[in-house]
């Protein structure tokens, strides 16, 4: 089974999933379903995936990567409170999915990725798919993407031993900030909302991300993280 299958075989794949593990989940919210009911999954991944590409799991991207389940893919944007409105941040773009589908529920969306290869592939899929406001780069997510700074919204897809100060400093007056952090074991999705100057932290869920790596993130194939900077 391959990309070439008529587009109604997936059309219906992206409904079921939608119906039967998005919304008897608890996803409620109505822009973020119709996202991931219009966003192509199985463009995002490698070919001999795509009959895996709409069931509720992760799955390998290469590099050591993977593209989240589409469940936690739904959680994240949903904490993200997005109204159409926001510019958003995305550290860990890997394959370019979650940016796509943040292509649709935002203004404008920048999409961090630290592996070249990841990048370029990602980059090709969206531009490929007409996400006109959705930007690609090349850079370490853990430091943010300080150009295009504040945001109104910043989603993490990988585990990051503690909040990483720069996306904390990057994030606007009002703005939701959505990361799992923990050990390379596990960690606990968190949003943190910016308020005041000051941040208020809600603990979501129990999560298995891949390793952020790079300054307030993790030390590239090692099981230990970098020194960290002035505590928060």
């Amino acid at each position: 089974m391959s990309q070439n299958i008529d587009d109604g075989y997936y059309d219906s794949q992206r409904a079921t999933m939608v119906e039967e593990q998005l919304q008897s989940l608890g996803i409620t919210d109505e822009r973020v379903l119709a996202a991931m009911g219009e966003v192509p999954r199985h463009r995002f991944v490698p070919e001999y995936l795509t009959v895996l590409a709409y069931q509720d799991r992760a799955l390998p991207i290469g590099f050591d990567q993977t593209i989240s389940q589409p469940y936690m893919v739904a959680l994240m944007l949903e904490a993200l409170e997005l109204t159409g409105t926001e510019r958003v941040l995305e550290v860990g773009a890997g394959s370019g999915y979650q940016a796509a589908l943040l292509g649709l529920l935002a203004r404008e969306v920048y999409a961090v990725e630290i592996i070249p290869g990841l990048t370029e592939s990602a980059r090709r899929v969206i531009q490929r798919l007409g996400y006109d406001n959705v930007k690609v780069i090349l850079a370490n997510g853990s430091l943010g993407f300080e150009e295009a700074a504040p945001y109104d919204a910043i989603v993490v897809a990988a585990g990051a031993p503690e909040v990483p100060e720069a996306l904390v400093e990057q994030l606007a007056e009002g703005g939701r900030l959505v990361i799992p952090v923990g050990d390379r074991s596990g960690q606990t999705l968190l949003r943190i909302r910016k308020s005041g100057g000051r941040t208020h932290t809600e603990r979501i869920t129990p999560c298995i991300f891949v390793p952020l790596i790079g300054k307030d993130g993790w030390v590239r194939g090692s099981g230990t993280a970098p020194s960290m900077g002035n505590p928060s």
